[in-house]
């Protein structure tokens, strides 16, 4: 699977997860780089727009970027 084409782009790991590398770098491994389907942020930046992804919205809050759609 390719990695996800947000991810250069992505304000949670380039700013949020800037002083946590370890945990930042297990989330690109399962979400970036493996499903990013299923990444929080990936489903609201394609439902709604990147402008619409809350900056706090981490990418297992699948539930949360379900709420932000409706």
């Amino acid at each position: 699977m390719p990695d996800c084409e947000l991810t250069t782009k992505c304000l949670f790991f380039n700013d949020k997860m800037a002083n946590m590398p370890s945990t930042a770098s297990m989330m690109k491994r399962k979400y970036c780089q493996g499903d990013f389907e299923q990444c929080a942020r990936y489903i609201v930046c394609k439902a709604l727009g990147r402008d619409k992804v809350p900056a706090d919205l981490t990418p297992s809050q699948v539930d949360k970027a379900k709420q932000i759609i409706r």
